[in-house]
């Protein structure tokens, strides 16, 4: 019998390629049973076979799949997926929930899965809940309601990460430019502003005392690359006040400053709150995008954050995971003639490089026209003008 108790590495895993899913959507609430169906169509309880490929669905699982898996804190719904999985975006496809029970997909750390094999087909379950916070040791799952203070649920992907970019963004969508808080003074007519002044801001209202914000100032458009329309804006971290005084003109004491805070800034709460209740899937229509712009950084890898230049009026939605393509470039063929013409440069011939697969982004953020996205997996540096494809 197979264990593992730690995550599955991401980084470099294999890549192939996946056809349109369905979506499930989350809820909130908290309890549940979780199963995830494999079909098989071969009644054979060949184990090997079975661990390697779910035969007949086309859906791979990972070679090294394990009987039993414990939860740690730190996972992710997507490391989990590929402790089981070699493609993680496979997860909804395969997702088989107890009518039962209301909510499902809720995991914790100390939660054991169990692979299991019923009537010829490979399921996962949690075998085994999470010892209680208070009083007595692990208890077998049983489905109904858990009464008593929870630790916190696994997400989809790292929060700490999504949060830190939505509280301090380095790219800006049209609506936060035009429609968000921003300085409108500073205090004593300053023209600027720094650490220790005070200024005053719009758009404000109902902010508590005390409330900390970001201050980002707009920079340079973010174009589509394709029709050159004005999709967003940089952002450039200012610095952080905390708000003084309440108001329709609320004022804010700048506690921090890495350079001049001007009117016109924009204004974004450090604790931002971010909805994570989805889960990784493929989108369900072809999908035919670009990255446009990126997180401080012209190379990406792991983790950091993209600008796509498609939206919700495309079909992306938070949990799509994408292909990132690098472009193949032209080369001359000097061969073409027999290598005649390797001394002709007119009469050499361009080819196309095919396009090589790099990674996989994860939207979970969709506008109308423009996304974010992070980069889950990377088997070379991404950069910007990659293309986005259905994975």
């Amino acid at each position: 019998m197979k264990t593992a108790t730690h995550s599955s590495p991401i980084l470099g895993s294999r890549i192939s390629p996946c056809g349109a899913t369905g979506f499930l959507t989350l809820a909130a609430a908290v309890a549940g049973t979780l199963l995830l169906a494999l079909p098989v169509t071969s009644g054979a309880q060949a184990e090997g076979a079975a661990r390697t490929v779910a035969t007949g669905s086309g859906i791979p699982l990972a070679p090294n799949a394990p009987d039993r898996y414990t939860v740690q804190s730190g996972d992710t719904l997507w490391s989990i997926s590929k402790v089981f999985l070699q493609d993680a975006w496979y997860w909804p496809e395969i997702w088989y929930a107890n009518p039962q029970v209301e909510n499902p997909h809720r995991i914790y750390p100390g939660d054991i899965l169990a692979l299991t094999y019923v009537e010829g087909q490979p399921r996962v379950s949690i075998e085994q809940r999470a010892a209680a916070p208070v009083g007595g040791g692990a208890t077998k799952l049983t489905p109904q309601i858990r009464s008593e203070a929870l630790p916190q649920s696994i997400t989809t992907v790292p929060y700490e990460v999504v949060a830190a970019f939505m509280g301090r963004p380095t790219m800006l969508d049209k609506a936060q430019v035009r429609s968000g808080p921003y300085i409108v003074a500073m205090r004593d007519r300053h023209m600027v502003g720094a650490a220790g002044n005070e200024v005053y801001a719009r758009g404000l209202e109902g902010a508590p005392v005390d409330g900390r914000y970001s201050i980002i100032h707009v920079g340079e458009p973010l174009r589509d690359p394709e029709t050159r329309d004005i999709l967003g804006y940089h952002g450039l971290y200012v610095g952080s006040g905390a708000v003084a005084q309440q108001g329709e003109t609320a004022k804010l004491t700048l506690t921090k400053s890495q350079r001049e805070a001007l009117q016109g800034d924009k204004l974004f709460p450090e604790d931002a709150s971010i909805g994570m209740d989805f889960i990784p899937h493929a989108p369900a229509k072809a999908v035919d995008g670009a990255i446009m712009a990126v997180d401080d950084y012209s190379v990406l890898g792991q983790y950091q954050v993209v600008a796509i230049n498609r939206g919700s009026r495309d079909g992306l939605e938070p949990g799509h995971v994408l292909a990132v393509q690098e472009a193949g470039g032209k080369v001359k063929d000097v061969y073409s003639r027999g290598g005649q013409t390797a001394g002709l440069a007119g009469l050499r011939k361009s080819v196309d490089l095919p396009e090589e697969r790099t990674g996989l982004v994860m939207v979970f953020k969709a506008n109308e026209r423009m996304s974010y996205g992070l980069i889950m997996e990377a088997t070379r540096p991404i950069r910007t003008g990659d293309g986005v494809r259905q994975p």
